[in-house]
């Protein structure tokens, strides 16, 4: 039933929705039939649904690269998670992983449910990361390296600091951006961005992990939100330099999602009571609307006049959080593409038309019919 409040909400979001659940069993057809290529792919759409989507916008060589790229760190991230493993056997993994995805026997039985299966079954990601070429290989094994050794700082340290914060999220997020843009240079489809800006690529994505207690907890997120409002500048500055359209859709659709999920988050104490995120019908809009930079110029200004309605000028950052959103806005009006568009986030007042209508009253009548078990037609 949540489902169907939403469309009725938001019947515009229907036509999208049919279209990224076409795109979804598009993408289920195209699992490889070698084991160790379909392992890794099926895997991906149980631990991501949402990023496997996403990846089906890049090429079969490059795609093929970043599936493994992901993988292998959700197995490094599986067994920073477990808590039941010992520091004195958990470290020293965290700090040869990059040697262990050499290893097609290689594998570690820890996490839980689909997690479980990928350490359970981890030499097929190990055979297919084998047969990458060489350039894709050794980016992944570099950040792999960089990530597990962070990883391993931080089991023996705590986060204390807002200098800590930062720099336990750079090995855990920055360093996924780095790892993108090698990847990206390895096809010889991109140029190798420089790392603060590939840096801020990785942290404006990284999840938001709260405290539960009221007021200051809300300002505590508020502060975090302002905190990855930061990277914005130099995320549109990354997107506007890259020149593959498939690997600019990949990188700009996630980002938009980011930003829209910042805009929800922020001054939400719903944060603390359950799952906050973005509706299905957006998500499937913004998956099937980003295909420019002008796309994305448009969803960032959208969005951050939703966090900016949003702002209590009470709030100990408010004049921070303001002054990062006004510059974004900026940077978005000064580009041009504002004018003459439909915005798909900002709620509208129009009429929705016919053919919504009709589809509703369709979906209605098949809803009714199961429910009564009478048919629609009579």
């Amino acid at each position: 039933m949540g489902t169907l409040r939403a469309i009725l909400k938001h019947p515009d979001d229907v036509y999208p929705l049919l279209k990224l659940k076409m795109a979804a069993r598009s993408a289920e057809k195209q699992i490889p039939p070698q084991p160790h290529w379909g392992f890794c792919y099926t895997m991906l759409h149980k631990v991501s649904r949402s990023f496997a989507l996403v990846i089906q916008q890049l090429g079969t060589e490059l795609r093929d690269a970043v599936c493994i790229f992901y993988l292998v760190l959700r197995a490094l991230d599986t067994v920073e998670d477990d808590t039941s493993i010992a520091t004195d056997i958990k470290v020293p993994i965290l700090n040869a992983f990059h040697r262990h995805i050499y290893d097609k026997e290689w594998h570690f039985s820890c996490g839980t449910k689909e997690y479980k299966v990928l350490m359970d079954e981890f030499h097929h990601v190990s055979t297919a990361f084998l047969e990458l070429g060489k350039g894709y290989q050794e980016a992944i094994e570099d950040i792999t390296q960089r990530m597990g050794a962070g990883m391993a700082k931080f089991i023996c340290k705590e986060v204390e600091t807002v200098d800590d914060y930062d720099e336990y999220c750079h090995y855990v997020a920055g360093l996924v951006g780095l790892g993108l843009s090698k990847l990206f240079h390895a096809s010889g489809k991109e140029d190798l961005q420089p790392d603060s800006l590939s840096n801020s690529m990785g942290l404006f994505l990284q999840d938001l992990k709260y405290e539960e207690n009221s007021v200051k907890a809300v300002q505590c997120l508020n502060d975090m939100v302002t905190n990855a409002l930061i990277h914005m500048d130099d995320c549109v500055k990354y997107m506007s330099d890259l020149r593959d359209p498939a690997i600019f859709r990949f990188c700009a659709i996630p980002q938009i999602m980011a930003i829209g999920t910042l805009a929800m988050c922020y001054n939400n104490i719903e944060v603390f009571r359950g799952v906050v995120k973005m509706r299905r019908g957006l998500t499937a809009k913004i998956i099937n609307g980003t295909k420019t930079m002008a796309d994305v110029y448009g969803a960032f200004y959208d969005f951050s006049c939703m966090l900016k309605s949003k702002v209590d000028k009470s709030d100990p950052n408010a004049s921070t959080t303001l002054s990062r959103l006004e510059a974004i806005q900026k940077t978005c009006r000064e580009s041009g593409s504002l004018t003459k568009r439909n915005s798909y986030i900002l709620e509208s007042k129009k009429q929705h038309n016919l053919f919504l209508t009709v589809v509703l009253i369709i979906i209605l009548a098949i809803i009714f019919a199961r429910l009564t078990g009478t048919n629609p037609a009579n």
